[in-house]
């Protein structure tokens, strides 16, 4: 009798704990990012402004779902907006504002070095990444 007590705690505590740790998860969290487009074949590279998606959820990784849908949006944006074809976009994604600005810093100055490229920012005003409709 005592150890089916033990038992029976033990099974209530891990299943609290199991919802209590899937209620965290859930949650949205703030996600900061910003997008960089380079081609092969053109030697200008363009970066957005650090921009705040609201209502993200990351999964329990970190990692944003469907970050893919958002690089497809910069690529988009290229292709029908400006008329550029062939660019590779990447996106670079943070909870934190100030981690991402450290990064986009180091991106850029890593892209410098090179005498060849030209550096340009995508105003915000420009393009805009939206919250992808994947139809949840």
């Amino acid at each position: 009798m005592k150890y089916a007590k033990i038992l029976i705690t033990l099974v209530l505590v891990f299943a609290l704990s199991s919802v209590a740790s899937a209620k965290k998860k859930s949650e949205p969290k703030k996600v900061y990012a910003f997008g960089v487009a380079a081609s092969f074949t053109d030697s200008i590279v363009y970066y957005t402004p650090i921009q705040l998606l609201d209502e993200v959820y990351t999964d329990h990784n970190g990692f944003l779902p469907n970050r893919d849908l958002y690089s497809y949006q910069l690529k988009n944006h290229f292709e029908q907006e400006m008329n550029e074809q062939n660019r590779i976009c990447m996106i670079y994604f943070s909870t934190t504002r100030k981690k991402l600005e450290k990064e986009q810093t180091k991106l850029i100055a890593k892209y410098k070095k090179n005498k060849n490229l030209v550096i340009q920012p995508l105003p915000s005003e420009n393009f805009e990444f939206k919250k992808p409709d994947i139809g949840e």
